[in-house]
């Protein structure tokens, strides 16, 4: 397991460098802005399908045929993509969290459970977005699992927006976020436990050619 994702990690730094580049860039964006929250949230929504394109090098590089050579399990080669997603994610979450707690903190309207509320949709918004789209790439391939890729992103698009609007002050006197928010983090959580359970069981049954 830490071999394949020590693996991951080297190919990340080769192949996917300019997913980070432009998270870094929406972060540096979402710094002096103020309205948009989506600069905000798509940075990691972004990051969130590094796995996709790491698993696409993996086809067409026909690692999984060799992986098969090698004392590693189906579900062991699963996991390490979730692991290195849910680690990518984390990782530009906290650059997110540390870049709009500097911006409150200058603006003089630092409030750490609104931060805490953004970091978490922010959180949830990108586990879905990887959530829906392995399961389909494990169980078709990374080329024909295309269809499910785009729809995600275009429903990512719109419930960012909606997550934006979440955070204006309209929908904050409407919605209680407070009890919304542990809601939907259980409903994330339960997302992509469930999708890291399907793609090990569709991988499983796959025949790698």
């Amino acid at each position: 397991m830490k071999g394949l994702l020590l693996k991951d990690f080297y190919m990340l730094k080769k192949y996917c460098r300019a997913y980070l580049l432009i998270a870094v860039v929406f972060i540096a964006v979402s710094f002096f802005s103020t309205e948009n929250m989506f600069f905000v949230f798509y940075p990691c929504i972004f990051c969130s399908m590094i796995p996709v394109n790491l698993l696409g090098y993996d086809e067409r590089s026909r690692f999984l045929q060799y992986s098969g050579t090698l004392p590693y399990t189906k579900a062991q080669f699963v996991s390490g993509k979730y692991v290195i997603g849910l680690l990518v994610q984390l990782a530009v979450l906290l650059a997110t969290g540390i870049a709009q707690a500097v911006r409150m903190k200058m603006n003089g309207v630092f409030d750490f459970g609104d931060l805490a509320e953004i970091m978490l949709m922010t959180l949830v918004l990108s586990a879905v977005t990887s959530s829906v789209c392995l399961p389909f790439m494990f169980k078709w391939g990374v080329e024909k699992g295309r269809i499910a890729y785009y729809v995600t992103i275009g429903m990512i698009c719109a419930l960012s927006v909606v997550a934006s609007g979440l955070f204006s002050g309209d929908w904050e006197t409407a919605v209680p976020l407070d009890t919304v928010l542990p809601v939907l983090c259980l409903v994330g959580v339960g997302i992509y436990a469930l999708s890291w359970y399907l793609s090990i069981v569709f991988f499983k049954k796959r025949e790698v050619r």
